[in-house]
C-alpha cells in the first residue's frame, strides 16, 4: 500500500468534515472533479471504500472514520506546529551570533548589554577573531566589520559611525625617549597581521624599520601589559587607555564600522533588534 502524498488525506478529511465534494472543493479552492479523482485515488491505494455515496452527499464508513479519527489529529498537530514556529520567529529569544574585530568591545558591548536587559531570554554569543565569519553558511547572524563597506550581493550592510585609534604611552617612556616626535627614535608594541589593514597599521608600516617593533602580539593584554611597563609605545582602544598619555591621533586613522546581517535572517526580530541595539549612539 502507497499513499502519494499527504494531500490525498487531507481531501478526504475536507470531504468528512464538510459533507459534499463541492463543499470540500470550495473549503480547498479547487475543482469538484479534482476532490472526486483524490477520493478514488486514496481509495485505491488503501484498498478500502472511506466514504458511502448517496444524493445527499458522502457518509463515512467504518474505514474511514479510522482513517480520518487520525488524520484528524495529525492535522491539528500540523497547526499546532506551525502556530509554534511562526510564534518562534516573532519572540526575540534564543541563540543570537555576533562575530566582531577585535578591541571594539568598549563599543559593542555597552549596547548589547542593553539589549540583554530587554530581552533577557537571549543567549549571546560574541565572537572575536580576525578571520570573516560566513553569515550565508550560518556562523553568525550579525558581524560587525571595520574598513571598507562589504559588497557582498546577499549581505544587508549598515553604518555604525566610525572608530579612531590613537597611540598611547606612559610618562615614565616618554621621560625615558622623549616626545613622539620622530617615529624612528621610539620602540612599539604593534598588533600582528590580523590588523593589517586597518588605517593606522598602514599608516605605520610605511614609517617605521624592523628594529622599531618591540613586539608584535594578537593578544591585546600582552600589548597593554608592554606599554604600561613603559616598555614602548603602541595603539589600544580607549578602554584600556586610562591612566596612559595620547602621543598621536590622526584623522586617517579613522575606520568606519559596519554592521552586517544575512538577507535570509535581516528582517527576523531577533537581528532586527540586535541591530537597533548596535546602532544606537554611543
Amino acid at each position: 500500500m502507497k499513499i502519494d502524498s499527504w494531500d490525498d488525506i487531507r481531501v478526504a478529511l475536507a470531504v468528512a468534515r464538510t459533507g459534499t465534494v463541492s463543499g470540500a472543493a470550495a473549503d480547498l479552492g479547487v475543482h469538484h472533479a479534482t476532490v472526486i479523482r483524490r477520493i478514488d485515488a486514496l481509495e485505491a491505494a488503501l484498498q478500502a471504500r472511506l466514504f458511502q455515496r448517496h444524493p445527499r452527499g458522502y457518509a463515512l464508513t467504518e474505514a474511514g472514520r479510522t482513517l480520518l479519527a487520525t488524520a484528524d489529529m495529525t492535522d491539528q498537530r500540523f497547526a499546532q506546529m506551525a502556530a509554534q514556529i511562526a510564534g518562534s520567529g516573532q519572540r526575540i529569544e534564543g541563540e543570537l551570533i555576533v562575530t566582531v574585530v577585535p578591541e571594539l568591545a568598549c563599543l559593542v558591548m555597552p549596547r548589547l548589554a542593553g539589549l540583554m536587559t530587554r530581552h533577557p531570554d537571549l543567549r549571546i554569543s560574541y565572537l572575536t577573531d580576525a578571520r570573516l565569519f560566513r553569515l550565508a553558511s550560518g556562523e553568525a547572524h550579525v558581524a560587525i566589520r571595520a574598513g571598507s563597506r562589504p559588497t557582498q550581493p546577499d549581505y544587508v550592510v549598515l553604518s555604525m559611525g566610525s572608530i579612531t585609534m590613537g597611540l598611547f604611552a606612559t610618562q615614565e617612556y616618554l621621560d625615558r625617549y622623549g616626545p613622539v616626535n620622530d617615529l624612528r627614535d621610539h620602540r612599539f608594541a604593534l598588533p600582528g597581521p590580523e590588523a593589517r589593514n586597518a588605517p593606522f597599521m598602514r599608516w605605520l608600516e610605511t614609517r617605521l624599520e624592523p628594529r622599531n617593533i618591540a613586539l608584535t602580539a594578537n593578544d591585546a593584554d600582552a600589548r597593554e601589559m608592554v606599554i604600561r611597563q613603559g616598555l614602548a609605545v603602541g595603539p589600544l582602544s580607549p578602554d584600556r587607555s586610562h591612566g596612559l598619555i595620547e602621543v598621536m591621533s590622526l584623522p586617517e586613522w579613522e575606520s568606519d564600522l559596519w554592521v552586517v546581517s544575512h538577507v535570509d535572517l535581516h528582517r527576523t526580530p531577533k537581528v532586527q533588534a540586535a541591530l537597533a541595539a548596535l546602532r544606537q549612539p554611543a
